[in-house]
């Protein structure tokens, strides 16, 4: 089977991988982290700033595999403080409506490129 992939023009990637790849019934979604964004300016310390460049790369992959939010059934969060989880959030819920994807929220030790948070979703096509 060829890898069908999908890639994200306002994002460079930090290693050798695709921004999505597709599985038939779902699409997996390579965490995105703000320092990936072309167009990232300095947000070092503003998480809100970050997590809004994160969706917008994944919400770029999701349109290029003709897939909405609504599609997203799991969000995977990676913060490398749980400090910032309240900012996250804050940005986070505008992104999704009720009913809300399954989400998974860690913390790590340290992200690529110096990134605060990465975030990475599964999507399902609609029937």
């Amino acid at each position: 089977m060829a890898r069908k992939a999908y890639e994200v023009k306002g994002a460079t990637a930090s290693g050798p991988y695709s921004a999505a790849v597709d599985a038939g019934e779902l699409v997996y979604f390579s965490g995105q982290t703000a320092m990936n964004a072309v167009s990232a300016e300095n947000v070092t310390g503003d998480i809100g700033a970050q997590t809004e460049l994160c969706f917008e790369s994944l919400f770029e992959a999701l349109e290029a595999a003709d897939l909405t939010p609504d599609d997203v059934v799991k969000v995977n969060v990676y913060l490398t403080d749980m400090n910032n989880f309240s900012a996250m959030n804050e940005v986070y819920a505008t992104k999704f409506a009720k009913p809300y994807p399954a989400r998974t929220c860690v913390a790590v030790l340290a992200l690529p490129l110096g990134a605060e948070v990465e975030i990475e979703m599964i999507a399902k096509r609609p029937n």
